[in-house]
């Protein structure tokens, strides 16, 4: 029979251990100083660091493996207030459980990495073992638990939709064609039309799932693949019950974080925002006349998100800002009408988008439900009701009142992580220059 593996210690657990009692650890070398007399060696575990002291006659064959090598060690746990949590090792045995790793393109040891982006995208793999960008990922993953916790509780329905499809989710061109059995097909721009159907079965419902846009875009913020975390939800009012479900879901989200990744936190030394009770929401119009543009613009550049961001935190002390009632002819067909207190212009909708520190993190809002109106919507764009015939058909079948809205998962952690380009929070970013690795 098999004999049980030593069990194991994580670095983090190491200070609990009992003085004198042997412990064994696995992980990778993360650092490696060798002295007149005795050598350290510092491994890291998933759950941090561990440091380990070696005398010369306990040095391995081969001495001390080089660093990002992977080894099991088992020693006696010793007490020392300079090691992390007041243990280290001492006595080691150390196995190699891997060949003794190549030079990293990086130095993972220091404190922070001094590589460009390139560097950090293309040996992704290898950078992403750093404590710093591993926390970055740690936040994001904290966070994808508080967004299902905070809806399952709510009592939302996960679902998953296709993301092989036979036209566009959305209007436009920006697709990604794909060869299906001889035939066209595309890749998912969102799951906007799948995810309304199913409100009609399900009421409430979820998606954590890639889609893919094929814009050129070059810029910071954009990418062709990211992960949207899409809600639509039935029996809403209007957009502003929507913009509700999104405030407790981003408190659940930024929560989550606080208690499943405090670690995470202290390395990047962040403080989480506060999500006030009730988000302050401003017209599009207004949003406008506050940073001094033409009243027909049909959405806000990035400078007024910037600028609408700094005013929501020095006058209304706010990270959050929602913009509410953007013009028709901005948002896609099955996009509600305004049905708010007039308004000078328009015609608006009962459409969101919310800036997060100064940059549009959701676009949401209330969805047509009438089949009707969709028919007459479609063809008013030009657009053939046909083409949407098996979309449609739920709305025929009757549908309630509905919204939802999608947060760019890359995107909130950019900001909250506050990374100048969104890449550098993307496991494997996808962009117009970036197919690997």
């Amino acid at each position: 029979m098999r004999p049980p593996a030593p069990a194991r210690t994580l670095a983090a657990d190491l200070g609990a251990a009992e003085p004198g009692s042997t412990v064994t650890l696995r992980g990778h070398v993360h650092r490696r100083r060798e002295l007149a007399t005795v050598a350290f060696l510092v491994l890291r575990d998933r759950s941090g660091l561990a440091q380990v002291v070696v005398r010369p006659d306990e040095l391995p064959d081969g001495g001390l493996p080089p660093e990002e090598t992977v080894v099991e060690v088992t020693g006696r746990a010793t007490p020392n207030a300079q090691a992390s949590g007041g243990v280290e090792i001492t006595s080691p045995r150390i196995v190699l459980l891997s060949e003794p790793a190549q030079t990293p393109p990086v130095e993972l040891w220091r404190p922070t990495l001094d590589a460009g982006l390139p560097t950090l995208l293309d040996h992704a793999a290898v950078t992403w073992r750093h404590p710093r960008r591993r926390a970055v990922w740690e936040i994001a993953a904290a966070g994808l638990r508080g967004f299902r916790g905070t809806l399952d509780d709510a009592g939302f329905t996960e679902v998953h939709s296709p993301k092989l499809v036979a036209q566009a989710s959305e209007s436009g061109a920006n697709v990604f064609g794909v060869d299906y059995f001889g035939g066209a097909a595309y890749l998912a721009q969102s799951p906007q039309l799948y995810k309304q159907q199913l409100v009609g079965v399900f009421e409430r419902v979820y998606e954590v799932a890639p889609v893919f846009r094929a814009e050129p875009h070059d810029t910071v913020r954009h990418l062709a693949e990211y992960v949207s975390l899409d809600v639509e939800l039935g029996f809403v009012r209007d957009h502003r019950d929507v913009l509700d479900v999104l405030r407790d879901v981003l408190a659940g989200m930024f929560d989550a974080v606080r208690e499943h990744a405090p670690g995470a936190l202290d390395r990047l030394g962040l403080v989480l925002p506060v999500v006030p009770a009730e988000i302050p929401v401003v017209h599009f119009a207004e949003a406008l006349r506050r940073v001094g543009a033409a009243p027909d613009e049909p959405d806000l550049a990035p400078e007024h998100e910037r600028a609408l961001g700094v005013w929501a935190r020095e006058e209304l002390g706010s990270d959050l800002l929602a913009v509410e009632g953007y013009p028709l002819r901005k948002r896609p067909f099955y996009t509600h009408g305004w049905t708010g207190e007039p308004v000078e212009g328009g015609p608006w909708t009962n459409s969101f988008d919310l800036l997060f520190r100064g940059v549009e993190l959701v676009t949401g809002g209330q969805r047509l439900h009438r089949h009707a109106d969709y028919v007459a919507a479609l063809e008013a764009r030009g657009e053939s009701p046909a083409s949407y015939a098996t979309y449609l058909e739920a709305f025929a079948h009757g549908m309630p009142p509905h919204g939802g809205f999608a947060i760019g998962l890359e995107r909130w952690v950019a900001r909250l992580v506050g990374a100048a380009n969104v890449r550098e929070v993307t496991l494997f970013p996808r962009d117009l220059h970036r197919l690997e690795p």
